[in-house]
């Protein structure tokens, strides 16, 4: 992982404006106005907001073209989603059909597959997995190449067929001809709620799912939730962290098996390394830790 540190010190009331700016609460230039009322020595409105926005090119941290994996576009059918699905497929180059490896679904932000959740599909199949970053937007064609108008799109998509894409991406990816039989999800933001969701829809197709500072699934399909699950949030995370204690309830009442972590003056979204939230000593125990996990309960390949 990576151990460069932001450059630019931030205040919290800038990271929470921008939290509401990600989540379509607030428009870009409502959060420029706000950060431009924040007296800082030195600091200027756009030299936050581009702190904040994320750039890309800071986050790859395995190429797409490593000869170790192979990374491919798939797509898959979603009968009660949008007919049919699509995303990214990265597979490690010594998996064949007698020598399957377990699987990892990845689920993007609420804003498209960006070149982040791209790359974590990399890293997660340099660690021996197979790996499928479902896009909800392949249905209005794919990530648009910048985060407002991808949120924008996957705002303008009906919830319930987006959920059940990704329920048929779980699905199909459990069946794909070189997957073992396990199963695990990982997502961030609102691919930490699909992660909480699949767990809770899906509990005997996902064997493992961590969510990164998602909320849980609706209160109805909460007791469903067996588990195993590992649990990621930043301290700094009120809104997420919030849904948290009702959540725990259920869980403890379900038996469920699970694991959380509060990372400690971390903020939401402290995985993601191509903005200034990202915590790079935080992000790396939370990816060891997720690696761990997946280790343990996918456990080793396994043949049909």
């Amino acid at each position: 992982m990576k151990t460069d540190k932001p450059s630019v010190t931030i205040p919290q009331e800038a990271f929470d404006w921008y939290d509401e700016y990600a989540h379509g609460n607030i428009d870009r230039r409502t959060f420029l106005t706000r950060v431009a009322s924040l007296s800082i020595a030195g600091l200027s409105a756009g030299v936050i907001g581009r702190a904040l926005i994320p750039d890309y090119a800071k986050a790859e941290q395995v190429s797409f073209n490593d000869p170790a994996i192979k990374a491919t576009y798939e797509e898959f059918p979603s009968p009660e989603g949008h007919g049919t699905g699509g995303g990214y497929l990265v597979v490690p180059t010594e998996a064949s059909a007698e020598s399957l490896m377990p699987a990892v679904v990845v689920v993007h932000e609420n804003r498209g597959l960006n070149p982040y959740i791209k790359d974590v599909a990399r890293r997660l199949a340099m660690q021996g997995f197979i790996a499928f970053a479902p896009d909800a937007l392949f249905p209005l064609g794919g990530y648009p190449g910048n985060d407002d108008d991808g949120r924008s799109m996957q705002h303008s998509l009906d919830r319930q067929k987006i959920e059940h894409d990704f329920m048929a991406a779980a699905k199909w990816l459990s069946h794909f001809e070189k997957t073992s039989d396990k199963l695990g999800v990982v997502g961030f933001c609102f691919g930490g709620y699909i992660s909480n969701l699949l767990a809770a829809t899906l509990p005997d197709v996902i064997d493992a799912a961590v969510p990164f500072y998602g909320t849980p699934a609706k209160e109805e399909l909460q007791a469903q939730v067996n588990g195993p699950l590992l649990l990621h949030f930043g301290e700094n995370d009120k809104r997420v962290n919030a849904t948290w204690p009702e959540y725990e309830k259920v869980l403890k009442a379900n038996g469920a098996e699970y694991t959380a972590h509060v990372y400690d003056k971390a903020q939401h979204g402290f995985h993601n390394d191509s903005t200034s939230r990202y915590s790079p000593k935080d992000a790396e125990l939370a990816w060891q830790r997720t690696v761990d996990f997946f280790s343990t309960h996918l456990k080793a390949p396994t043949s049909r």
